[in-house]
């Protein structure tokens, strides 16, 4: 590089640091000593958090439907009757959600997988367990939301004697609305 260039690049970089701390002394100079300057600031911060908080709603809304739809179309595609096929079908849906579960995009992908393999489980005590020590917290609370929607996933030995998860996890979700326990849920 010749000297002429050297020269000409220090100029514009000085330039332009010069311009970038002049706006910085301008803006804090109106922010300082007009009123309506600041007032201004504080709107457009209120209608930026607005805006921020209604995009959140609306995506956990459609986290949500996508949740109710998965579960619905697991529901409609079935599951399998003999403990042969369970046995399969649960390693298979644990797989795919181990490696489903490591794309933290593909969360409800992960969790429907965990779901069904909940659903052949002879125990599902034991797995919700198992899931809650070796699962992400985002995938749980998503498996947690299908389990509800379902509510017909039930935790003991056989079917009249069991808890109801499902409505285990309404309550823990109504407890930490009250301000009780941390519930487990979309927060």
């Amino acid at each position: 590089m010749s000297s002429q260039t050297t020269v000409v690049a220090t100029a514009a970089a000085a330039a332009l640091a010069t311009g970038v701390l002049a706006y910085a002394v301008w803006f804090d100079y109106r922010r300082r000593t007009q009123t309506e300057f600041r007032r201004e600031l504080r709107r457009n911060e209120r209608r930026q958090h607005r805006l921020e908080k209604g995009q959140a709603q609306a995506n956990a809304e459609a986290q949500k439907q996508a949740i109710k739809r998965a579960v619905d179309e697991a529901k409609e595609e079935g599951f399998p009757s003999s403990s042969e096929e369970k046995e399969q079908y649960f390693l298979e849906q644990v797989q795919t959600g181990e490696v489903l579960g490591a794309d933290p995009s593909k969360g409800i992908e992960a969790a429907l997988a965990f779901y069904k393999a909940l659903k052949v489980y002879p125990t599902p005590a034991d797995l919700i367990n198992i899931y809650d020590n070796t699962v992400a917290k985002p995938i749980l609370d998503i498996l947690a939301e299908m389990i509800a929607y379902d509510g017909t996933v039930r935790v003991g030995g056989s079917p009249g004697s069991g808890v109801d998860v499902a409505e285990m996890m309404r309550q823990m979700g109504e407890m930490s609305e009250l301000g009780g326990i941390p519930g487990v849920g979309l927060d």
